[in-house]
């Protein structure tokens, strides 16, 4: 993984044929998207259950690109290990998830994997500050984890406009994870954001014997961030 701030479409999975995820993280790859997003869910943590490392070790060989593993768990540091070996390439634990995100993003890094950090909607920057040294991607909750399909919430565009004051010339991407259309993408990247997770956005009108709307849908959510950025 090269750094870039060009901006970059990270289809989530959760949108995705759960009997099918080869075939859709093929898919989407040929359609333009440039990562491929992984929502991990514990059912503790946040409101629901979604995959373990099993499953991103049966789609890995699918994915060309990054697979962009989103930890929404509790405990973390006990399951990095297995999410590195299953062939994650950024792996992000939540600011929230635990007392010693610190030894987290630690553990994260020791793996030999880009470390990324989430921060819900409700959670402030000032702890993000003393932790920018450590890591290689910040994730924007702009819905509350749990469940796809939410809306936007809109203070967090101000959010990611200081956190790009905050990040000034580090190497650092800002992904934003939910509620990202063709309306919402201009506001988060015209405040600094260059990853964009979406997933119904995406995924709508499309499947995996007719993928064509899945690259009619990225090649337009790029065009209105481009067009912003």
């Amino acid at each position: 993984m090269t750094f870039s701030r060009q901006i970059k479409i990270a289809p989530s999975i959760l949108s995705a044929d759960f009997a099918n995820f080869g075939a859709e993280c093929r898919a989407i790859e040929a359609q333009g998207a440039d990562w491929v997003h992984v929502d991990v869910m514990d059912g503790h943590f946040v409101p629901n259950i979604t995959f373990g490392p099993a499953t991103c070790a049966a789609i890995r060989p699918h994915i060309k690109g990054v697979m962009d593993v989103h930890l929404m768990i509790t405990p973390v540091d006990a399951y990095i290990e297995a999410f590195a070996k299953a062939g994650a390439d950024v792996i992000s634990a939540h600011i929230e998830a635990g007392p010693h995100i610190h030894r987290t993003l630690q553990a994260i890094r020791n793996t030999g994997k880009k470390a990324g950090l989430a921060i819900n909607p409700g959670t402030g920057i000032d702890a993000v500050a003393h932790l920018l040294d450590m890591v290689d991607l910040i994730c924007v909750m702009t819905v509350n984890p749990g469940f796809g399909g939410q809306k936007f919430i809109h203070s967090q565009v101000d959010k990611v406009r200081s956190l790009r004051k905050m990040i000034g010339d580090r190497p650092i991407h800002i992904e934003i994870d939910g509620g990202v259309t063709v309306e919402t993408a201009p506001l988060v990247v015209a405040a600094g954001a260059d990853v964009l997770v979406a997933g119904s956005a995406v995924f709508k009108g499309g499947s995996v014997d007719n993928p064509a709307p899945y690259g009619i849908n990225i090649a337009a959510i790029r065009a209105a961030a481009e067009a912003a950025a």
